[in-house]
């Protein structure tokens, strides 16, 4: 039985049984049936008027209430009820219900202006945004998609992400860099995901960012700094070597055959041979640097490593602290050569000084950490320690510290310069520190300079 078929029951049920106790003393104390008939139906009509206007009393504010509830679940929050009351049960229930409207009115109003927020942001960025909902239909695009795709919202949303050209963007791991065909542009970008609930079913957000502008930046600087190191350590060498050639051609054009003095022939020749050397050298320094391959990974004991290139040192004592036993998954020929160029460095600078170098790692988490110490003069440059062919030395070749750089970083790892002031309570004086971090069990990501 309905709640409004049961409030009539019990609103009459409630009047029926003085109702029927007066009409039964009405039958004997009015002896006029007229007068006790029309008295006896004025008392049921007013039963039943009474009883009417009570349910409807009743019925009426569940009705108002359930009204309001459903237009706050249609995003309507304009309608307020009458007769709101905090003092009394059915005027607080519909205060309440009031208060919940104004509620829900200021937390839609919030929504909209943080969703026009959001979509302002979204369209001035330049990443491209796309919602794709658990059928891989296009559900959402922000201005710089729909420049990346090449037409409006309105003709992009519900189309599926295969047609799109965007079904690659759906599967694989992230971060990455994905070459896509978008209309009719090839291009490289940077490919992210997430997710976000709608309507509650979860769907997939695809975020690009066009990094082909910017590789072509770095790329164009990279190819303009070779170009300038080329320049200017091939010209060094032509200049003199055109020179001599020229001063040669006029010793030997003399007048009446007179023979050029041998001394001179013998400078201009040693000149040429050492100029050609040095640019040999140069060019085989490039040509290791630019074919580095990538690292052949083997089990390598760090202690032995660390001693073998130690002892390599002729020109001064290399000391060798020491520290934990570990064995690195690495290829033991790139660290062999990363060593000897750090410890070669340090005993440069040592020599300068007169001071030590050695040698000790350690154990930080899962990284291997190993320092080359120093107590020369310190780096002076920081800005191009890591240069290719950047060099201070007379006779470096300046791909050093780059091609230890290099390989470290093929390994997984870095490798870090930094000065060291005096340390007073181990008597140690200034100089600089090379840290080698690289991890126990190896990853190696083949990365190159060039």
């Amino acid at each position: 039985m309905r709640w409004e078929s049961q409030l009539v029951l019990l609103t009459l049920a409630g009047g029926l049984p003085a109702l029927v106790l007066a009409t039964l003393y009405l039958a004997h104390a009015v002896a006029d049936p007229s007068l006790r008939g029309l008295i006896v139906a004025a008392m049921w009509l007013a039963w039943l008027v009474c009883a009417g206007v009570a349910v409807e009393r009743a019925v009426r504010p569940m009705q108002t209430l359930s009204n309001m509830v459903a237009a706050i679940r249609e995003g309507d929050t304009s309608i307020r009820a009458r007769g709101a009351d905090p003092e009394g049960a059915l005027g607080l229930a519909l205060w309440e219900v009031n208060a919940l409207t104004e509620s829900v009115r200021r937390q839609r109003l919030g929504a909209i202006a943080a969703t026009a927020l959001l979509r302002r942001v979204m369209d001035s960025v330049d990443v491209a945004v796309f919602g794709f909902d658990p059928e891989r239909r296009l559900r959402l695009v922000n201005g710089e998609g729909e420049r990346l795709l090449g037409k409006p919202s309105e003709r992009l949303l519900g189309l599926e992400a295969q047609w799109l050209g965007l079904g690659a963007c759906l599967e694989g791991d992230t971060p990455r860099l994905a070459d896509l065909r978008l209309a009719g542009a090839t291009g490289r970008w940077e490919l992210r995901r997430g997710q976000y609930i709608q309507d509650g079913r979860p769907h997939e957000l695809v975020f690009l960012s066009d990094v082909s502008r910017a590789l072509r930046e770095e790329e164009r600087q990279a190819w303009q700094r070779l170009i300038r190191v080329l320049s200017h350590e091939i010209n060094n060498s032509l200049a003199p070597i055109q020179s001599i050639a020229g001063s040669l051609r006029t010793l030997l054009g003399r007048e009446e055959g007179a023979a050029a003095p041998a001394s001179e022939v013998k400078d201009a020749l040693e000149i040429i041979e050492t100029r050609s050397r040095s640019l040999a050298r140069f060019m085989h320094a490039y040509a290791r640097l630019a074919r580095l391959p990538k690292p052949t990974l083997g089990a390598v004991d760090a202690g032995a490593w660390v001693r073998r290139v130690a002892a390599l040192e002729t020109r001064l004592a290399v000391e060798v602290v020491g520290g934990p036993d570990v064995t690195l998954q690495a290829d033991g020929d790139q660290l062999e050569q990363l060593l000897i160029n750090l410890v070669r460095n340090a005993a440069d600078a040592a020599l300068e000084t007169h001071g030590r170098v050695w040698l000790e790692w350690a154990l930080a988490g899962d990284l291997f950490e190993l320092r080359v110490l120093d107590e020369g003069p310190g780096v002076a440059d920081t800005a191009n320690l890591f240069v290719p062919f950047f060099t201070t030395k007379p006779a470096g070749t300046g791909i050093g510290l780059a091609l230890s750089r290099q390989i470290a970083e093929a390994h997984g790892g870095t490798l870090a310069l930094e000065n060291r002031g005096a340390d007073a309570a181990t008597k140690r004086r200034p100089g600089c520190t090379a840290i080698v971090r690289l991890p126990v069990g190896g990853s190696a990501s083949g990365a190159r300079l060039y």
